[in-house]
């Protein structure tokens, strides 16, 4: 089985990277085996459905518009995002996650599981650094997706 965590973001924006921040947290500080692969979508959207396609569950992160505080994060399942259930707009640089699942459904090439992490952002402001607020949730989201790696029977191993 093959697992994708993808972060998505534009890394110019400060807290519209964290998805690419995310990734690049988890390259940094663990080894994954070959059938996890961490990808940096950036802010290809629908140019990137291969990688989607190829893998049997995918894990994405990204910043989302929703109610709540920054710093939040909110989980949704492939069933919320074909159906529609989404009470949330994911960010600017995306052509729409229902959009880019829905084409792979019609393909028949759609993930079996798809679980988004979708946080919400502090600062749109210019820079590549995320705000302290957001930075302080990287550890957090990458223990909770370690964990169900492993659960899934993945061995992940910290980088010393």
């Amino acid at each position: 089985m093959k697992t994708l965590i993808f972060g998505a973001g534009n890394l110019l924006l400060s807290d519209e990277g964290f998805g690419v921040h995310f990734i690049q947290y988890l390259q940094n500080r663990y080894s994954f085996p070959e059938d996890v692969e961490l990808y940096d979508g950036g802010t290809l959207g629908i140019m990137v459905t291969h990688m989607l396609e190829d893998a049997d569950h995918v894990y994405l992160v990204d910043v989302i518009e929703a109610k709540g505080e920054p710093g939040e994060i909110y989980r949704y399942e492939k069933n919320d995002f074909m159906l529609g259930k989404l009470p949330i707009k994911m960010s600017p640089h995306q052509i729409g996650i229902q959009e880019v699942l829905t084409l792979s459904d019609l393909r028949d090439r759609c993930p079996e599981k798809v679980s988004l992490f979708g946080i919400i952002p502090q600062s749109y402001d210019a820079g590549v650094e995320l705000s302290p607020l957001l930075a302080g949730k990287l550890a957090g989201l990458a223990e909770l997706i370690i964990g169900e790696l492993r659960a899934d029977g993945h061995l992940i191993t910290p980088i010393m």
